[in-house]
């Protein structure tokens, strides 16, 4: 019997953030048909954020978009907003690292970045990205 969890993603990338990380959260998000070059397979089998008819409340959700974060005295300041919430069977867990990685260098800001929950608990395990890294999580 597989273990199931409820994955949230939720921040922001910087709006220089490189067109291949782009292009493969697209691709792990089902928004690109076609995996982008560069990514290691063993890392990104398939795309992993891709929404299904996962069992969670108000289904599985993915967005990404450019948005309008500020307006200064240059101009208008963007960043890309990131939000997936998606219900992984636990064999998915193994490509966790992969996708907090892809995410962590380009972040806009600092700490919180979504979190991981067995379906039965009641509080999730928080990703916090800093330094152009992230915190370890234990599943």
């Amino acid at each position: 019997m597989s273990d199931h969890y409820e994955v949230v993603f939720s921040c922001f990338l910087r709006h220089d953030t490189p067109a291949l990380v782009l292009a493969a959260l697209r691709w792990h998000m089902g928004m690109d048909d076609e995996d982008p070059d560069g990514l290691d397979p063993d890392n990104h089998p398939y795309p992993l954020l891709l929404p299904g008819d996962g069992r969670l409340p108000g289904g599985d959700i993915a967005s990404f978009r450019r948005t309008v974060q500020e307006f200064t005295a240059s101009g208008k300041r963007h960043e890309w907003e990131l939000f997936v919430r998606i219900y992984w069977v636990d064999d998915l867990t193994l490509h966790l690292d992969a996708l907090l990685e892809l995410m962590a260098l380009h972040v806009a800001r600092q700490g919180y970045g979504g979190y991981i929950r067995h379906e039965y608990d009641i509080e999730g395990k928080p990703f916090k990205f800093h330094d152009s890294t992230y915190d370890p999580v234990e599943i």
